[in-house]
């Protein structure tokens, strides 16, 4: 989902609300994936874990005003359905709350495109490999026979430290140059090159 903009304005406008330090969109969008204790700690370093639930509040009241305009990459409905009827099995492993995915997934329509889920308030965030271990298992495959899609360097350093494949996509939450330094098996603009990679080598 094209969400990445306003997840850092929801934590900037919640840390303004609470006269925290504001972050910069660079380090805002940098948590995006991670856990709500790894997020607020990156991002504001000096403030007390004890004041995490009154950001993490604050934050969501944001993120809701804007949530329901967030849309989904253009073409990505698609080429789930489509991967979904030539038998792939699909995953999520995400920073999100059971709870944000739920809904997520329910606002999109996109929930029985996916075979398993993970999210970061059910084991360890970002980039520990547990969410990629655990939806493994659940699936009965191996790691040399899945591959990791992600945004941003936090999915990279999880697929690698689970020893997985991994692909970058650029137009998510970090930059192409940071994305390569992780060594992806490609690293695509848009939807449609993904689609097309996936086509090719999948």
């Amino acid at each position: 989902m094209d969400s990445a903009a306003c997840i850092a304005l929801s934590l900037q406008s919640a840390c303004q609300d609470l006269g925290f330090p504001v972050p910069s969109e660079r380090d805002a969008r940098y948590v995006i994936g991670l856990g709500l204790h790894d997020a607020m700690a990156h991002i504001l370093p000096d403030v007390a874990v004890s004041e995490y639930p009154r950001i993490s509040e604050r934050y969501r009241y944001h993120f809701l005003q804007h949530d329901s305009t967030t849309a989904l990459f253009s073409g990505v409905a698609e080429m789930l359905h489509a991967l979904r009827a030539a038998g792939y099995l699909l995953a999520v492993a995400t920073g999100k709350s059971r709870r944000g995915l739920n809904r997520a997934l329910a606002d999109t329509g996109l929930r029985d495109c996916f075979d398993a889920t993970r999210c970061a308030d059910e084991g360890h965030s970002k980039p520990d490999p547990g969410m990629l271990h655990r939806l493994l298992e659940m699936l009965h495959v191996t790691p040399q026979r899945a591959l990791m899609i992600g945004d941003t360097t936090h999915d990279m350093a999880m697929a690698r430290a689970a020893g997985m494949e991994r692909l970058a996509v650029r137009h998510g939450a970090h930059e192409e140059c940071d994305l390569l330094e992780y060594d992806p098996v490609a690293c695509v603009g848009d939807c449609r090159a993904l689609w097309r990679w996936l086509v090719e080598h999948g």
